[in-house]
């Protein structure tokens, strides 16, 4: 047989350098003495002889080495079908291969030219607006008349060829050569790959250098260190969630209380090799070995978080849980923020729908999540997004926009759409697959910034001659406005540390679009005061007070994180000071005043218990405190205040509006003293709340108050069960007509020490008598 392809072609297939390969492997029809015919060509790489199955017709056709011994071809002895020409599967064939002393037979990658990608596609992924990219790029489970396989697709626009590695291949190049559409995806349908095998791509450059890829848009990846990703279905899953997704769409975070509860999965709890985890099918998992662990520890699977974890923060009352990021990492000790599979769910705690096991049963049991999103920056792993295709094709290629040398890891091109596409994708990913119910945004000070952490000549202005990263700041906006317009309801909280104006506006004033944003400022200035002696506190009441003038110029988290407790700065007990009595009654205050004051919270793990170490990464908390009533008593303190912030509608439906705060009196500086009142947006509901910043009592504290009354003791961050001295106001106290604090009347209140009461007026009081000139055993805690 002659040969029906030029030398040219077969040597661009031989050395893995075609850009389309189907144009010459494959079933093709040629001109035969004046008529059509079949042709199948292979490229064979380890094959000694194949043959060309026709099953229907039961014949079977000796294929001939051209040109080189493993390229073949041959011609079919059947007559063209004109419908068959325009078919993408044009004839149904395999190929019967001999390698040795074994023989098998495979469908021809080739002879499926079905893009699951469309032209409207690359035309929506070129302008950065194809919101679920996720559904084509990667790698996706597809049948094509009837035969089963997995379509892969992937971005990689300078490269000079991509293949598909994994063990279907051996790991070789140049067995599944991948085919160049438009911007420069590569796609390629390979039959009888199923879920569970391990993939990669094999890019190489036109300088002929080789780089081995996990796939950006990969939804598992083997766990570290292997680097691989995985082939999985996503859809597999089935939500029993219905009702929580439903609710959530009709609830304004806004006025609802949320308080979350920051949880680091890898070092809350560890289990013991003894236990072995379960994946979603029940099926026993391996113990991950992690050297850094302590000796016999293992991580706990998404599962067993389900029934540990999940019981936990819901004993505490919490409204949310907080997980430091989730998507796939090299390095234990990056906590998760130097992310390497965006699309990918990290394989130390189990599978994808083992997360998505996790997140179902949070919304069964009242609990919503929220994950740590970074799309700041992306680490110089060479599996991963760095050098992508052999040019800076995610991040910039100068180092004075494309590095954060303080990190060690590249920036994001914001400014290129596809990349913009990326990130914008995977932020509705999250949402969309896995349900969780918001993000909170890692790092945007130094999104924002072109000078973030850059000495002078280190950075390049932008066009106007600032140091503002308009990009960046665009990108933000699209995503915030994506986002909100998919899944009302949710939260996009900013970690944003710097006056960048209106960061949790809307974008269609001009903001950046989140609807929350940590208040820094708060948490800085509260933990200076609180290491004070307090002593010197009276000369700091500014630290106390100041947040309130700028508070309604966004949307505030009052945030105690995990960065406040690492690095050498102390847990939250040797951050204040005191004797062991003085430490906990110093963060009841200070949580109990983080509760009253106006915005959403947060709090990392091991602060509900009062953890005397740092978090540490390669360890699990020191749940053996528990054992001790100090506390035991912090963490019930913990679950009472989560229990009446989320009762009282006082504290948290007004938390961005002037009507839901006023200061009673903040100017009582010589005895650290603050009273002010939280209002319910939806009723008439007041809520008193006195703070008394110092170890020293006090027997007769007259406060204002704006309707006379019972004023009921509903809270008292003193009382016994919370390990405080007991004192308080026999339950609550009754006004005088004495006028005070430009109130028309008064309360006469007992003040224990380093405490903050909480009073509410009582609609229907019971017939019962207090003294107001009594220091009294509160009897109601």
């Amino acid at each position: 047989m002659s040969k029906t392809i030029s030398t040219e072609q077969i040597d661009y297939i031989v050395h893995n350098s075609h850009q389309d390969p189907f144009s010459v492997l494959g079933a093709h029809t040629i001109e035969r003495d004046g008529k059509p015919v079949w042709v199948v060509r292979a490229y064979l790489p380890d094959v000694e002889a194949a043959w060309v199955e026709l099953s229907e017709e039961r014949k079977s056709y000796p294929m001939e080495s051209v040109h080189h011994p493993h390229f073949f071809e041959c011609e079919l002895d059947r007559p063209v079908d004109k419908k068959e020409e325009t078919d993408p599967f044009p004839i149904n064939y395999q190929l019967r291969l001999k390698q040795g002393d074994h023989e098998r037979v495979i469908y021809d990658p080739y002879a499926f030219r079905s893009p699951k990608l469309t032209d409207f596609d690359i035309h929506l992924f070129s302008e950065g607006n194809h919101h679920r990219i996720y559904e084509k790029l990667g790698a996706h489970l597809l049948s094509t008349k009837g035969v089963e396989g997995v379509y892969f697709a992937v971005w990689a626009p300078n490269a000079r060829n991509v293949s598909v590695l994994g063990d279907f291949n051996s790991w070789d190049g140049r067995k599944h050569q991948m085919a160049k559409r438009g911007n420069g995806v590569w796609e390629i349908f390979i039959p009888e790959v199923a879920v569970g095998t391990p993939y990669k791509y094999e890019i190489k450059n036109y300088d002929g250098h080789i780089y081995e890829k996990s796939d950006p848009y990969g939804f598992q990846q083997e766990i570290r260190p292997k680097t691989a990703s995985i082939v999985t279905d996503l859809d597999s899953y089935q939500w029993s969630d219905t009702d929580w997704m439903e609710t959530r769409r009709n609830t304004d975070p806004m006025t609802s209380p949320v308080s979350i509860y920051e949880v680091h999965l890898g070092s809350w709890l560890n289990a013991s090799y003894d236990e072995p985890g379960t994946d979603y099918l029940g099926n026993p998992l391996p113990p991950v070995a992690v050297a850094d662990l302590k000796p016999g520890a293992r991580f706990l699977t998404y599962r067993e978080l389900a029934d540990r974890l999940i019981p936990y923060v819901k004993d505490l009352n919490f409204t949310h849980i907080e997980l430091l990021p989730v998507a796939e990492h090299p390095f234990d000790g990056s906590w998760g923020y130097q992310v390497t599979g965006y699309y990918a769910a990290t394989s130390r705690y189990g599978t994808p729908q083992d997360l998505m096991y996790f997140i179902d049963q949070c919304h069964q049991n009242g609990l919503g999540v929220v994950v740590d999103w970074v799309p700041g920056h992306f680490p110089k792993d060479g599996h991963g997004l760095a050098f992508f295709d052999g040019t800076h094709l995610y991040e910039h290629a100068d180092p004075r926009k494309g590095e954060h040398k303080g990190w060690g890891t590249l920036v994001f091109n914001y400014g290129r759409n596809e990349v913009r596409n990326f990130l914008v994708a995977n932020a509705i990913f999250w949402f969309d697959k896995f349900h969780i119910d918001g993000i909170r945004v890692d790092a945007v000070a130094s999104m924002l910034y072109l000078n973030y952490d850059r000495e002078d000549g280190e950075w390049v202005a932008n066009q106007y001659g600032g140091c503002e990263n308009i990009e960046a700041a665009d990108f933000l906006r699209q995503v915030n406005h994506v986002l909100f317009s998919y899944y009302p309801g949710i939260l996009s909280i900013a970690e944003e540390s710097t006056a960048w104006p209106m960061v949790s506006w809307p974008t269609y004033v001009g903001g950046l679009g989140f609807n929350l944003k940590w208040n820094m400022g708060w948490m800085h200035d509260m933990l200076d005061y609180f290491a004070m002696d307090p002593w010197f506190r009276q000369f700091h009441q500014n630290n106390i007070t100041f947040s309130i003038w700028y508070h309604y110029s966004e949307n505030y988290v009052l945030a105690l994180s995990h960065d406040e407790i690492v690095h050498g700065k102390s847990n939250m007990l040797g951050k204040v000071p005191g004797d062991e009595w003085q430490k906990f009654a110093n963060l009841r205050c200070l949580y109990a005043y983080m509760f009253a004051h106006p915005g959403k919270k947060t709090l990392f793990m091991s602060m509900e218990f009062g953890q005397w170490s740092e978090w540490n990464v390669w360890d699990d908390l020191d749940w053996d405190l528990l054992q001790y009533p100090p506390h035991q008593n912090l963490k019930g303190f913990v679950s009472a205040l989560n229990q009446i912030y989320r009762n009282e509608p006082a504290l948290h439906s007004q938390d961005f509006e002037e009507p839901g705060f006023d200061w009673i009196d903040c100017n009582d500086n010589s005895h650290s003293v603050v009273s002010f009142l939280r209002r319910d947006k939806f009723s008439d509901d007041v809520i008193v709340v006195v703070c008394n910043f110092t170890p020293q009592p006090h027997s007769h504290y007259r406060v204002g108050v704006p309707e006379g009354g019972f004023y009921k003791e509903i809270f008292n961050s003193d009382a016994a069960n919370f390990g405080g001295s007991n004192m308080g106001n026999l339950g609550g106290k009754w006004t005088d007509e004495w006028s005070f604090h430009n109130y028309p009347q008064s309360v006469d209140l007992c003040l224990p020490p380093l405490s903050v009461l909480m009073f509410k007026r009582d609609r229907d009081p019971s017939p019962v008598t207090t003294s107001s000139d009594t220091v009294s055993v509160n009897t109601t805690m």
